[in-house]
């Protein structure tokens, strides 16, 4: 049996005994240019969610191609892939967000941070634990890099990412505005112990 065999294999035995999610070995990579279209592809599908669902975080004009490629141009661009294909991405951000320094509400701390913007995962990921599998990754490579504060913001709409934030154990912080309207905010204090 070769290896393409095995991982169906292991596939069908993860699935079937309902441990995919726990037991999946997943890579989590900074993106190459080779992956953008697998990356635009989720984001379409995270839209056609939102609209489905009658959220309006995502639209037409955002996110767009030239917000990825500007994501992999400033090396932000993240990716978490399974046995065969990219299935999440986000934007990684070590640059700070500018729309931070003017919370309604206050930060659980000072200093760096680390932000996530533009996640989507795969459709036929969805209530896997992806999403949830790709933040504890950031917390793991912020930590590495010495920051350990991850901040991130959500539309008030958007219950799929909130539930995330709160499994992953952020605690809500208050109001960020963009030109494009306000988000809730959030953040999580990492241990320097791991």
């Amino acid at each position: 049996m070769g290896v393409r065999e095995n991982r169906k294999v292991a596939r069908w035995f993860f699935s079937f005994f309902k441990i995919q999610s726990i037991m999946e070995p997943y890579i989590f990579r900074p993106a190459q240019e080779n992956d953008l279209p697998r990356v635009w592809e989720m984001v379409r599908q995270a839209k056609a969610l939102m609209y489905r669902e009658g959220r309006q975080q995502w639209d037409e004009s955002y996110p767009l191609p030239v917000h990825l490629e500007e994501d992999m141009r400033r090396r932000y661009a993240y990716v978490l892939s399974d046995w065969e294909k990219v299935i999440a991405y986000a934007a990684v951000v070590f640059d700070g967000e500018l729309a931070y320094d003017q919370i309604h509400g206050q930060w659980l701390g000072e200093g760096p941070f680390v932000v996530v913007h533009r996640l989507a995962v795969a459709e036929e990921c969805q209530g896997r634990g992806v999403a949830t599998r790709l933040m504890r990754e950031v917390e793991n490579l912020s930590v590495g890099q010495g920051v350990f504060s991850f901040r991130v913001d959500t539309h008030l709409e958007n219950t799929r990412m909130r539930r995330v934030l709160e499994k992953c154990g952020f605690i809500y912080c208050g109001e960020v505005f963009y030109p494009r309207g306000s988000r809730m905010a959030y953040e999580k204090r990492l241990c320097s112990c791991r």
